[in-house]
């Protein structure tokens, strides 16, 4: 896995450097399998609700055939959707190398009062052959613990979460990307964009939280990573330093655990997440 913390592209001719810049990262990581970029990273800096299209439009089909044509998952961030309704959506794209769009996720929490967006309404997790499951997740959805939890529900073992803070807040974000790594035993991915427009300082997080890799400061940085997704599963088996294994705290005969913020109940036979990819 490779990650571009990169400023967002101009607005006046996003994909043509976009498809410049993979083809730079690239050249100096060949045999990169998955390449992700920030939070709304192909729709310019100012006033990116107004490059909003449909997901049947011609940004996505163009990104589809560049992922084909490098044979590489491309995750290029999230985009504008244009909804069915004029809603206007924050979206996580995912592109598979034999150039299909395999998954999109629009942000459940946009941050509000700031940012124009509609929310979405569903959970989104992708396999990767051979791999493992991914979860999506979008900036501010990261305040959220209800998210990450539910991904991990459904069986994700790595989480991303392309980010565009450009406020002190990140120093709070470091922390819950760590946080939500621990209570749930995944891998968290949480990639910002670049100064001088944004904070920087990305990082990726293992299933016991500990920091694998991050860059230190806000300037452009391209970031290798290999994940041992297995490890998911090895640190459930073990518990978190040996001794926590959260996943594990039900029997099917505890009495379920009421929820009334939710409406709703924790039942103890569903406690358990989902299986993962296949491998």
């Amino acid at each position: 896995m490779v990650l571009v913390q990169a400023e967002p592209v101009p607005f006046d001719r996003p994909l043509d450097v976009f498809v410049d810049e993979v083809a730079a990262v690239l050249a100096e990581h060949p045999g990169t399998r998955l390449l992700m970029y920030p939070e709304l990273h192909l729709c310019g800096a100012e006033r990116p609700a107004d490059s909003a299209e449909p997901l049947d439009g011609p940004r996505t089909r163009r990104l589809a055939e560049l992922a084909g044509d490098l044979g590489i998952w491309l995750v290029p961030g999230s985009v504008c959707e244009l909804g069915p309704a004029g809603e206007v959506f924050n979206t996580a794209l995912a592109f598979s190398p034999d150039g299909s769009l395999v998954a999109s996720y629009r942000k459940i929490f946009p941050w509000r009062p700031y940012e124009p967006y509609d929310p979405g309404d569903r959970f989104v997790v992708f396999d990767i052959p051979e791999a493992g499951r991914i979860g999506f997740s979008i900036c501010y959805d990261a305040w959220f613990p209800e998210l990450t939890r539910h991904l991990a529900w459904m069986g994700a073992e790595v989480v991303l979460n392309p980010v565009q803070t450009t406020t002190a807040d990140r120093v709070q974000e470091l922390v819950l990307a760590r946080a939500n790594a621990i209570v749930n035993q995944v891998f968290v991915v949480s990639l910002n964009v670049a100064g001088p427009f944004g904070m920087g300082r990305s990082i990726v997080v293992g299933p016991e939280g500990q920091v694998l890799a991050e860059t230190p400061d806000a300037a452009p940085a391209v970031l290798p990573v290999a994940l041992d997704v297995d490890e998911v599963a090895r640190v459930r088996q073990r518990g978190t330093a040996g001794v926590n294994r959260m996943w594990e705290q039900f029997t099917e005969s505890d009495a379920p655990i009421e929820l009334p913020l939710y409406q709703g109940r924790i039942e103890p036979g569903r406690w358990r997440p989902r299986g993962g990819g296949e491998r």
